[in-house]
């Protein structure tokens, strides 16, 4: 007999939970899961989609689409600071495949169980395979970092390193298989993005602004311009690049990946000059490098930056440089 959904979600999905959270009231099972929210706190939400073909490769295996689901939903969180406490789990199917459902779900529940994540709910459908998580969290009132807050003069800082996932996906297309070190770096900074929760929370009350890097830096550093109605610059020799990026391709191309490439999930936030020395005691304390790469500045004049807010330095020398747009759903 067929498996129907909900058999499917009390097989794969509603297991005894991974740890016991006071704050959920009701969980799977019902119309709707109940969280109780503590009176001093903001409820930040996010949701994502992956669509097959679109988000991920048909080669993509169960573990890494439901780790990398999970994990883009959290970065998300990360970005205002938030510490992420509920999930809930839309799944669009083509047809049930136990071969293929059991390990996305035992790697989707161990990766809630590393970041102490409750699964609370959500729905199954038969359509292309799809995967849609909507993640909550908590954040004290009124200290949420958001992209409209940067100011000028704000210094612009990345965590850990750039174009490395856009670097990997190239070679993931081009059918090539990890044989060394530097290409299964590469293609894992694709598949397994690590979310800078610790780091989002710490830099609360110290970073005036923050987005998580999904469509490249030049892109989503221009949401945080445009919300903030003011410009950027940014030394091209200050991009935090990993040495098996380097290792594999060429400057000019390595840069291309951290400005364009996307799907780093890295943190970019901008800090005032009188926060420096905190946020460097804070980073102390945490296994993520940081570096600042620019200064936010007034916004140019229209008819001198054309359609970029951003102008590039090397080295502190303004340099004519215009790089590829970033990731757009609705842009060819």
């Amino acid at each position: 007999m067929a498996m129907g959904e909900f058999d499917l979600i009390k097989s794969y999905f509603e297991q005894p939970q991974i740890r016991q959270d006071d704050s959920v009231q009701l969980s799977i099972g019902d119309d709707c899961a109940l969280v109780s929210i503590p009176e001093d706190c903001w409820l930040a939400i996010t949701t994502d989609t992956m669509v097959e073909h679109t988000h991920f490769l048909p080669s993509i295996s169960p573990q890494d689409l439901a780790y990398k689901a999970v994990a883009t939903n959290l970065s998300d969180l990360a970005s205002m600071g938030a510490q992420p406490k509920w999930v809930s789990l839309a799944l669009t199917l083509p047809k049930v495949d136990e071969n293929w459902l059991e390990p996305f779900s035992q790697s989707l529940l161990q990766t809630l169980k590393d970041y102490n994540v409750t699964l609370i709910g959500g729905d199954t459908t038969k359509g292309g395979l799809s995967v849609t998580i909507t993640a909550q969290g908590l954040v004290e009132k009124g200290k949420a970092l958001c992209r409209h807050q940067a100011k000028v003069g704000d210094w612009i800082y990345v965590s850990g390193t750039l174009g490395d996932s856009a670097a990997g996906l190239q070679q993931i297309l081009s059918g090539k298989r990890a044989v060394n070190f530097d290409e299964e770096f590469l293609q894992q900074r694709h598949l397994r993005p690590t979310p800078r929760i610790a780091l989002g929370q710490a830099l609360v009350g110290i970073a005036n602004a923050a987005i998580d890097l999904s469509d490249g830096l030049n892109s989503d550093l221009g949401h945080i311009l445009k919300r903030s109605q003011c410009a950027a610059e940014i030394d091209l020799a200050r991009l935090p690049l990993s040495p098996s990026l380097l290792n594999l391709y060429d400057r000019t191309q390595a840069e291309q990946f951290a400005l364009s490439g996307g799907e780093d999930y890295e943190l970019c936030f901008t800090v005032p000059p009188e926060n420096q020395l905190l946020l460097e005691s804070k980073l102390k304390n945490l296994d993520v490098p940081c570096r600042c790469i620019g200064r936010v500045v007034p916004a140019f004049e229209k008819e001198k930056c054309g359609q970029f807010s951003i102008r590039f330095l090397r080295d502190g020398e303004p340099i004519d440089y215009s790089p590829n747009l970033g990731f757009d759903h609705f842009k060819e």
